[in-house]
């Protein structure tokens, strides 16, 4: 996008104030947009009976992705925009459509809604790709020896990295081992078979529920040159593990929130949203999952504090970062409302 360009949108959004220019264009066609990504779902699948698959055709604004990325995924289910982080399955080196598989989860609101409604035609909110689950070097200059683990969902960017390999013409060993409920469960079964008759490419599959253990040790004979995990908390645990100790570098992708408790004992303080006016005991949870439950939505995508899409200012208090037990009390600092826990009483514009 040109400097005049960037220029004149400024100068539109300003006129238009208070509502963006694509909040306008969306009234004509969802599709048309001056900065804002959207896509067109265009092919809807449902090969398990927990996932779909389907194709979007992105707005001109979409500047591609490296295999591994995420994208933010945002559809609108009773009048609210929900966003949620999904890997695109394809090969980085194949412009065009994006390809995503879901898997509906039992506590999943957006996922179970696509899986259950999606449909050709749809129009839904894009991001551009982000995330460092992703290959080292260049085309002609990798690893030469790959090893992806996956579990459950996990496949979609674990299949990226391959696709993409493949498109390459890469020839050094690519190793899936991949982990699934049942042969029934694995939404890419045919073309990971496909992939496996290749010379330099071998696939194993696990099934949990026919007796087929975890993640363990005697899976990983060949740890490669490096790793890749996708999947469940335990299982990157595992991997974690096991290649911290053959002193292997290991690139993971995590699609499970933290569990959260209270930052040190009871909660104890209140929980102010200022611009909601909202006041809530506070339980000991993550600032975004209580507002949620106060019946506010603040923009949100990964829910792990990867991607920044629900940051807001802390005006007052004190809270802890989940993933480190840092703490932080200086007012008016932005923090992430999903991985924040209040510690006493709090104030958070929202």
């Amino acid at each position: 996008m040109s400097r005049f360009t960037r220029f004149a949108g400024s100068v539109i959004e300003a006129v238009l104030t208070p509502h963006a220019v694509d909040r306008y264009l969306e009234l004509v066609d969802p599709m048309v947009t001056w900065t804002d990504i959207r896509g067109r779902v265009t092919a809807v699948s449902r090969r398990s009976d927990r996932t779909v698959t389907f194709s979007v055709t992105p707005t001109r604004q979409f500047e591609g992705f490296q295999a591994g990325q995420f994208i933010q995924v945002s559809v609108v289910i009773d009048g609210v925009r929900q966003t949620r982080c999904f890997s695109p399955a394809g090969s980085q080196h194949q412009p065009g459509d994006l390809e995503f598989t879901v898997t509906a989860d039992a506590d999943g609101h957006v996922s179970k809604h696509l899986r259950e409604n999606l449909a050709v035609g749809d129009v839904l909110g894009l991001t551009p790709a982000a995330g460092t689950f992703t290959l080292p070097g260049t085309p002609g200059d990798r690893p030469a020896r790959i090893r992806l683990i996956s579990g459950g969902s996990g496949i979609t960017p674990v299949l990226s990295i391959v696709r993409t390999l493949v498109d390459e013409e890469h020839d050094g060993a690519i190793d899936v081992l991949h982990f699934c409920r049942d042969s029934g469960d694995n939404p890419y079964r045919e073309e990971l078979d496909r992939l496996a008759r290749r010379q330099n490419v071998s696939v194993t599959y696990v099934y949990t529920r026919a007796g087929g253990r975890h993640l363990g040790p005697e899976h990983l004979e060949d740890l490669g040159d490096i790793g890749f995990a996708c999947g469940p908390a335990p299982l990157l645990d595992t991997a974690k593990q096991l290649y911290s100790d053959a002193g292997v570098e290991l690139r993971v992708e995590e699609f499970t929130p933290p569990v959260v408790a209270a930052p040190s004992g009871e909660a104890t303080g209140t929980l102010r949203f200022t611009e909601a006016g909202t006041e809530v005991d506070n339980d000991g949870r993550s600032i975004l999952d209580q507002a949620e439950s106060s019946g506010l939505f603040p923009e949100s995508g990964c829910r792990m504090g990867i991607c920044f899409s629900c940051t807001a200012v802390r005006k007052t208090g004190c809270t802890t970062n989940i993933l480190t037990g840092e703490t932080n009390d200086e007012p008016d600092q932005h923090i992430q409302l999903c991985i924040s826990a209040p510690v006493g009483d709090v104030e958070i514009a929202l």
